[in-house]
């Protein structure tokens, strides 16, 4: 059982949703990452979702793609990323971290290299969002032998015929984007949300966690009302940007994470 499957399983006992809250790693540097990253178990956070910054994101909306930017040029890598998630772990051995970004930088690493590099810094599930199905064997199954959830992204375009096949090796939680586009694209509007969830639902087990256009503890609310839980992203980074203390950012969280925990 890895960290996530036993967040899920407390949080089922509790009958009470999850609150994800996505993170770049070394946006705006390093240290106030790390800081904010360190307060979200406090704030209410339950997954830490831990973005890797890479040049060349697809589904990241500008917010995003512009904390990459930043933590690239403060000189952020794979390798520092892992880093802060072994900092983190001295701290906290039980709140899970996803972490979330793109093929590229684990190829250049090396698949082995990187999946006994990712499990020693406490990382316990993976998102990567241009690996499909189809190239589970690049990552997705030697990850799941060595102890790493894969978690998928399900769409409003993942049909019926397409949705076995998403589901097939995937473990942790289903990702659920809210929409059709980039992150902070568009609003999530819980009555377009809840079928979709029950649709996905009908065919696994696993806990579906709802992400993308969830930006107030309102929205948060309402996305948890009808889903397992809610990640909210966008609205977190364009605070960093702004340039919020790391107790503001932390006091935000908090907000959108007891909107999620108010269901």
């Amino acid at each position: 059982m890895t960290r996530i499957d036993a967040k899920f399983a407390e949080l089922r006992a509790a009958g009470k949703k999850a609150f994800v809250s996505y993170i770049m790693a070394g946006d705006p540097d390093f240290d106030t990452s790390l800081e904010i990253v360190k307060g979200l178990p406090a704030a209410g956070v339950d997954i830490i979702e831990l973005g890797l910054p890479f040049t060349d994101p697809m589904a990241d909306g500008p917010t995003i793609q512009l904390a990459g930017q930043r933590a690239l040029q403060g000189g952020m890598t794979l390798q520092r990323t892992l880093d802060m998630a072994a900092e983190f772990r001295k701290g906290d051995d039980t709140t899970p971290i996803v972490l979330m970004g793109y093929y590229n930088p684990i190829y250049n690493r090396g698949v082995d290299k990187f999946l006994v590099d990712a499990k020693a810094a406490g990382i316990d599930g993976l998102i990567v969002v241009d690996l499909p199905p189809e190239e589970d064997d690049e990552l997705c199954i030697p990850a799941q032998k060595a102890g790493l959830n894969f978690i998928r992204l399900a769409t409003p375009t993942t049909d019926d015929k397409r949705l076995p096949k998403v589901l097939t090796n995937t473990s942790g939680f289903v990702y659920y984007v809210s929409i059709t586009g980039i992150t902070g694209a568009a609003e999530a509007e819980a009555t377009d949300v809840g079928p979709e969830v029950a649709r996905i639902k009908s065919k696994t087990d696993l806990p579906v966690i709802v992400g993308f256009g969830i930006n107030t503890p309102e929205k948060s609310r309402a996305i948890a009302s009808v889903a397992d839980g809610a990640v909210v992203g966008s609205a977190i980074v364009s605070r960093i940007a702004a340039g919020n203390s790391a107790p503001e950012i932390l006091a935000f969280v908090k907000s959108l994470a007891d909107g999620a925990h108010s269901v």
